[in-house]
């Protein structure tokens, strides 16, 4: 069928719970309990879902939640390293809380790739955005996960220090670098969704420390398509958003409403390709008029699209998309990057 779409990889949330309030965060609002609905992925049906998609090579657990609360987390990773599809957490875990037999499995069954949300070098910044979150806790588990990676000689998993750079904590990025390094962890700066929120006080000191930091933080709206809809709207087609309950949400943005189709009890492919899905991706496009009931269409993103003609573009887009996506996993470009960039400032 025109259209339809077969994705290697997607995105399945584990756990929409958290058990921080971080300040930008729509859990803190609590605008998703009555949307996506607070729950967690049964290891039941993420088995039954791998048995019935033989293709599936790649699964997103991380998204709007801490997926360390899912009591049900290391069956999970049981099933997925016995059918050989590898998992991530790119979109962020607190390590807040995590328990010493889900330290073991991250090592066991070889979960590939995790990115630590680490605000800060210290208690003090790192609480001011981590709402009832503890540095001293989250290094600690970090500090324990990595010293199981080296008395197994494991390579995963790949860790990368998530740092999101506010005015309150711009002067501790040099110190979280040193100690992400001590790690063997990948540092990567991050800018905020809200230059709004404890804007930054130097953004000559922080475009130098990132020029992607300043680059929002200097005026960038958060609904520009060229900083946004290229990488979220892809999602669309490269590795859709699938709730924890099966309800498909598309992106990793959508939190406000789903497309109509379960992917636990409709089919996952049946669902990806469902008419809804299907004129959201024209859409996107511009090939379509929006339509009620779609969850794009009251979406920042698609209106800046909208209002300004820029469409998503397929073909080139696509094979770029999928180009950088092989690049980070294979040869790691982001680590080289850093590690020149480091190399020129001593």
């Amino acid at each position: 069928m025109l259209g339809t779409i077969k994705p290697r990889r997607i995105r399945l949330e584990a756990s929409s719970v958290c058990q921080l309030r971080c300040s930008l965060c729509p859990q803190s609002t609590g605008a998703l309990e009555d949307t996506v609905g607070l729950g967690f992925l049964r290891a039941e049906d993420f088995d039954s879902l791998l048995a019935k998609n033989p293709w599936l090579a790649e699964v997103e657990l991380s998204n709007l939640g801490e997926i360390f609360l899912n009591p049900e987390l290391l069956d999970i990773m049981e099933s997925a390293h016995r059918r050989q599809v590898v998992l991530t957490a790119d979109t962020g875990v607190n390590m807040n809380c995590v328990g010493e037999d889900v330290l073991d499995g991250l090592v066991k069954y070889g979960f590939r790739r995790m990115t630590c949300s680490l605000d800060g070098a210290s208690e003090e910044t790192y609480s001011l955005y981590r709402v009832g979150g503890s540095f001293g806790l989250a290094m600690e588990n970090v500090r324990k996960l990595v010293a199981r990676k080296r008395e197994r000689n494991a390579r995963y998993p790949l860790l990368t220090w998530q740092y999101i750079v506010f005015g309150h904590n711009e002067h501790e990025i040099p110190k979280a670098r040193q100690m992400a390094r001590e790690l063997g962890m990948e540092f990567r700066l991050k800018p905020s969704w809200d230059p709004g929120f404890s804007p930054v006080k130097d953004s000559e000191y922080v475009g130098e420390q990132h020029h992607l930091a300043a680059t929002r933080q200097g005026g960038k709206e958060r609904s520009d398509p060229s900083l946004s809809a290229r990488t979220f709207c892809h999602q669309m087609w490269e590795e859709p958003q699938i709730n924890w309950d099966g309800r498909i949400l598309g992106c990793c943005c959508n939190h406000w409403g789903d497309f109509g189709a379960n992917a636990l009890t409709d089919g996952l492919l049946e669902s990806l390709n469902g008419d809804g899905m299907r004129h959201a991706r024209r859409m996107l496009q511009g090939k379509e008029p929006a339509r009620d009931g779609i969850p794009c269409t009251t979406c920042d993103t698609y209106l800046a699209m909208k209002r300004e003609g820029t469409w998503i573009r397929r073909g080139g887009s696509r094979l770029l998309y999928r180009a950088g996506r092989f690049g980070y996993r294979t040869f790691r470009v982001r680590r080289l990057q850093q590690m020149m960039r480091d190399g020129l400032r001593q």
